[in-house]
């Protein structure tokens, strides 16, 4: 077809079939609109928070004239109710789990259902309550220990400590990452065992006769045995979004990952079989560190904060908290120590121990209310 200038009487032409044209189309979509899905609304909005225990009204708003042959309620996939109008439902939170939930409303019209969506931040029914320590006893720890994993076990001092002697581009080497056990009475280091110096090594509990341990970005597990720390078996940790900290209650292990969750994981596979999201009073608390099953609750570190927390695994709820910044004062550290982070429970004599990153001191410590 040839290219080139219209004369008017031909582009006048041309403009007439562009517009007889244009108006067919937008007839036709027009008509197949008719029969398109209509906007509903629902309430609550997106982001209302709510205290676990709080009863949350969920309700479809209609447009102008619109009806529907039924109308049914789900909380994340699982069904709360259904209405044939537009009454809507109450929600009960008693039992749902702390942080985001999706509302999902599917509106049926004519066997065809049009989903309208929310959600809600479940926050724990109160604040944590406050805590107060008491320093029973001070005890000698080696500063080359970056510790990340702290433990207790049948009268043995374990620890994990963090490090990469061969980092990945752009990290500096900062000392090889290693495993030890340590006399607790003089901080003196027992045994040890250098771990891959490619690998940063976290959290680890300690499970019959192994000791099994996870890394921080590599994604690596390791199963040691407990008594010679000879290396078992290496697997692939594929759980979270990083490898932190770690604890066991006896049933299941529980393991952080830099985020707010903490993971369940199979104490034989170490695959996850659910998780829960730590929240207080104000929100998600993220940044979860070294972790320590204690009577029925876990107590944890957090990153870069002089405190500790007693959060409930069954629903995430920080219940306790502790303010541990009188514990070991900044000013007054050893030139080399890091942040607070290490507890470990002596469950024969209820001690509880608490450290830091290359920390001088190791603190026997006692937690009471306020």
């Amino acid at each position: 077809m040839p290219f080139g200038l219209l004369l008017p009487e031909k582009m006048n032409k041309k403009l007439v079939l562009f517009a007889v044209a244009a108006s067919l189309l937008a007839y036709g979509c027009h008509d197949d609109n008719s029969n398109t899905q209509q906007d509903f609304t629902i309430s609550p909005d997106a982001g209302t928070t709510y205290k676990a225990g709080q009863s949350v009204d969920i309700k479809v708003g209609f447009p102008k004239d619109a009806k529907a042959d039924s109308v049914v309620y789900l909380v994340d996939s699982t069904r709360i109710g259904s209405k044939k109008d537009q009454t809507g439902v109450t929600l009960k939170t008693d039992s749902l789990a702390l942080g985001a939930r999706t509302i999902t409303a599917k509106v049926y019209q004519a066997g065809v259902a049009q989903d309208v969506t929310t959600n809600i931040v479940l926050l724990p029914a109160k604040a944590p309550e406050e805590l107060k320590f008491t320093v029973e006893k001070v005890f000698p720890h080696d500063t080359s220990l970056y510790t990340e994993g702290l433990i207790y076990d049948n009268g043995e001092f374990y620890e994990s400590s963090g490090g990469y002697a061969q980092p990945p581009a752009g990290v500096p080497a900062d000392g090889q990452s290693k495993l030890v056990k340590t006399n607790l009475q003089t901080g003196k280091i027992l045994r040890q065992k250098m771990i891959d110096p490619k690998v940063f090594a976290e959290g680890f509990v300690v499970i019959g006769n192994k000791l099994t341990m996870v890394t921080w970005k590599e994604k690596i597990g390791y199963a040691f045995d407990a008594k010679t720390f000879e290396l078992k078996n290496t697997f692939n940790n594929n759980v979270g979004v990083e490898g932190w900290g770690m604890t066991y209650d006896g049933n299941k292990v529980y393991m952080d990952d830099s985020t707010n969750r903490i993971w369940f994981l199979n104490k034989d596979t170490f695959q996850q079989t659910g998780y829960v999201d730590v929240y207080d009073e104000t929100g998600a608390v993220n940044e979860i560190n070294e972790l320590e099953y204690i009577d029925g609750m876990i107590y944890a570190n957090v990153y870069n904060k002089d405190v500790i927390l007693v959060i409930d695994p069954k629903t995430g709820a920080v219940v306790q908290r502790a303010d541990m910044n009188s514990l070991y004062p900044e000013a007054q550290r050893n030139p080399e120590a890091n942040v607070l982070n290490g507890i470990a429970y002596d469950k024969a004599t209820k001690r509880i121990f608490v450290t830091g990153k290359k920390w001088n001191k190791l603190f026997q410590v006692k937690f009471s209310k306020k």
